[in-house]
């Protein structure tokens, strides 16, 4: 391109405003650059061959590089190089019509963001020129510095890595005939999870296989070589084939080098035009051919082989991040951005194919921008069973009521790493079967099972979690102690339904097997430590962990679970029998409240009970009983919702899209839990308790879950972290002074 000067005023484009250089002329444009190359009502380019669509292309992905490095320079801020060495890929994706891209790579995201920026659609949150999007980036109620759930055109928060294309997937099996692009990092298929996940999926949904891997295979990560970039060629399309993909398409933008650098991995912005042209003509056919082959029922990998930080400011490692004083006033930076600078005439162009690819912005045209139509699951048939009869397992009756969700909506979906069997929930493999390609009765098995069971609770929690963000409802089950595997993407997922600027339904799960239930199996399989991760997110104003106290409350929890929106919800519950306390009406008292009382015994004074969970009651139920004996009276409040009894002001509440504002006012606290002391007690975490503590102004202290160890029974394990009667009563007196 030739040397870049600011044009005059007039001839620039009103959303070029901010753009810092300009070029005056550039090679090739009066040949290829007369009119867009996607025409007036159509929505992709008519030929992966014709010269001026490639020559676009071309354009486009440089205008990508351009704002990917005007934007971060303007902040000293974020990372450019990544994105850069797939920017013609997207540029493709585009130009072929192909606006659900999703991607693995939260570092990419000011790319994505210049990607949406020039298709128009972040005019929906203000954003009409280049100034803006260099003003909102990485600042409160603009582009942050990863992907979230609040931008619009973009189907996918971003964070951690191995993530992405778990969102591909859900968007592929709710979306027949769609194709969902996934641009994952070399970096990134070092984490297990990617490769696994894309395994079980494709063994459970064969004939799902509309979701498109794309490596970005550009040698480096974020600070050093990535670990595959030793890899040939061939060696790379065998771990692809290895891995179950059938179709591999490669492109080495290395085939196309007419500038003689001599690395592996080569910068295509650095060769002739006729050599960019030749190259960006293979990435548009590639793109059309794995698209057409992902969308005729082949699972197939894009795979493009290209330098990281191609046209930006730095090569390598060293392209992935600016620092502070990285800004447009360095030479290094301002040289790449006026290499890459384009006239006001192909900003125009650009725009213009931008805009009719696809049929209009991706704010208007992907499927994530609009809420997905739910069938109606009438009322769930809830059992009251008798108070004090027969001991129930609480899991086993939430799962009738997940049978009967399953039978109301076909696309909806449980998953489970470690079995439901396990679970005390096998009566939801019975109704609903696991999915399996081999049908077995014995194990309630088929291909049209709506049980997910792979052996990864990344993968249990990323299915279940992306096929909400996408707008259907799904149960991710699991063992208590093994969940934490699986929470990265939950969380991702929760913190963007808070941001949606839509409804989806709620990210429920349900944990069972609790430290309390697994004393043989020893501290390997007592982790209650996870209900920290909950305390800490309660405060995000979406999180509700839930703690029913018997097989009656389980089912008031998830009947109110599958009416919500933007929420993740979590039930947390044992699968041993255990007595039946509550009604159904106090657990749904205890849902709008937070906590509801299940006993009450008088006395000269009362000591409080603040209980959390189910099991955890025996031994406070054989407290209040010695209690009485010294006449010292007692209340036992069940915590059904803990975020409700936080203060308004200690909660996010108001800044989430779907915001709940449901909290215990101080009066009502006061009615609750008043007493002359107060003890609050848990076989997991304190922390889930702080609300109570928080508010609480009697004399007070709490028992809890301390650490595991191999024991006999739940009393056995209770015993060794101070959870037992004797205990209680010992502080209880103490308390009472």
């Amino acid at each position: 391109m030739t040397a870049a000067t600011p044009a005059a005023p007039s001839t620039i484009p009103s959303f070029c405003q901010g753009i810092q250089f300009f070029a005056e002329s550039l090679p090739g444009w009066d040949e290829y650059g007369k009119e867009p190359a996607i025409k007036a009502g159509e929505k992709l380019i008519s030929a992966t061959r014709d010269k001026a669509a490639v020559y676009q292309t071309l354009l486009a992905a440089d205008a990508l590089r351009y704002l990917t490095l005007q934007v971060t320079s303007s902040k000293a801020s974020g990372h450019p190089g990544g994105f850069a060495s797939i920017a013609d890929t997207i540029a493709a994706l585009v130009m072929l019509g192909h606006k659900n891209i999703i991607t693995e790579v939260g570092h990419h995201a000011p790319g994505f963001y210049s990607n949406v920026f020039l298709d128009r659609s972040l005019e929906d949150m203000g954003i009409e020129t280049v100034q803006q999007l260099r003003d909102r980036f990485r600042e409160t109620g603009g582009l942050l510095g990863h992907l979230s759930g609040q931008i619009p055109g973009l189907l996918n928060p971003a964070g951690p890595l191995g993530q992405g294309q778990h969102f591909a997937m859900a968007g592929a099996k709710l979306n027949p005939g769609v194709l969902f692009p996934v641009t994952i990092g070399d970096g990134g298929i070092g984490e297990p999870y990617v490769m696994s996940s894309f395994g079980h999926f494709n063994t459970a949904y064969p004939d799902v296989t509309n979701f498109l891997p794309i490596l970005v295979w550009n040698g480096y990560s974020q600070e050093h070589h990535s670990m595959v970039s030793t890899k040939t060629n061939d060696e790379m399309v065998e771990y692809w084939a290895g891995n179950g993909f059938h179709e591999i398409i490669l492109v080495d933008a290395k085939d196309y080098d007419d500038s003689n650098q001599t690395s592996d991995y080569v910068d295509s912005t650095l060769f002739s035009l006729e050599g960019r042209m030749a190259f960006t003509q293979a990435v548009l056919e590639a793109v059309d051919e794995a698209a057409k082959s992902a969308l005729n029922g082949t699972l197939t990998v894009l795979i493009i082989k290209q330098l990281k930080g191609a046209g930006v400011h730095k090569r390598g490692a060293q392209s992935h991040n600016l620092y502070p004083g990285d800004t447009a006033e360095k030479d290094y930076i301002a040289n790449a951005m006026k290499a890459r600078a384009l006239t006001p005439e192909a900003w125009q162009l650009v725009r213009n194919n931008y805009e009719r690819a696809a049929g209009g912005t991706a704010s208007k045209v992907v499927l994530t921008e609009s809420e997905r139509d739910l069938p109606d699951l009438g009322e769930l048939p809830l059992t009251e069973f008798p108070v004090g009869g027969d001991k129930k397992v609480a899991t086993t009756a939430m799962g009738e009521l997940v049978v009967h969700v399953g039978k109301k909506d076909p696309h909806f979906l449980v998953t489970n790493a470690d079995g439901n069997a396990a679970s005390g929930i096998n009566n939801i493999n019975i109704g609903l079967n696991i999915v399996h390609p081999t049908t077995d009765e014995t194990y309630h098995q088929q291909p049209q099972g709506q049980v997910y069971e792979p052996l990864s609770e990344d993968a249990c929690a990323g299915l279940a979690a992306g096929l909400a963000l996408f707008g259907s409802r799904t149960l991710w089950c699991s063992y208590e102690s093994f969940a934490i595997n699986g929470l990265p993407i939950w969380q991702t997922v929760t913190q963007a339904m808070a941001e949606l600027r839509r409804t989806t339904p709620s990210t429920i799960t349900l944990f069972t097997a609790g430290a309390l239930e697994q004393g043989r199996n020893g501290w390997t399989h007592q982790r209650p430590e996870i209900e920290n991760y909950f305390a800490a997110m309660m405060r995000n104003g979406n999180v509700f962990p839930l703690f029913p106290c018997d097989a009656n409350g389980i089912q008031v929890c998830y009947d109110w679970a599958v009416t919500t929106k933007n929420k993740g919800i979590t039930i947390t519950a044992s699968k041993t029998p255990l007595p039946v306390r509550s009604t159904l009406e106090q657990t749904r008292q205890g849902l709008e409240k937070g906590a509801f009382v299940l006993d009450e015994q008088p006395g000269e004074k009362t000591v409080v009970f603040a209980v959390l969970g189910d099991m955890i009651l025996l031994p406070v139920y054989e407290a209040v009983e010695q209690l009485k004996a010294q006449g010292i009276g007692s209340k036992i409040v069940s915590v059904t919702s803990p975020r409700r009894l936080y203060r308004p002001s200690d909660v996010a509440w108001e800044t989430c899209a779907e915001a709940d504002g449901g909290f215990l006012d101080d009066a009502e606290f006061a009615e609750l839990f008043g007493g002359d002391a107060l003890i609050a007690v848990t076989g997991g975490s304190s922390a889930m308790l702080e609300p109570v503590m928080l508010r609480s102004n009697a004399p007070r202290d709490v028992v809890s879950w301390k650490r595991g160890e191999t024991a006999s029974s739940a009393a056995a394990v209770m015993k060794l972290n101070g959870i037992t009667a004797e205990n209680l009563v010992k502080r209880s007196t103490e308390l009472l002074g």
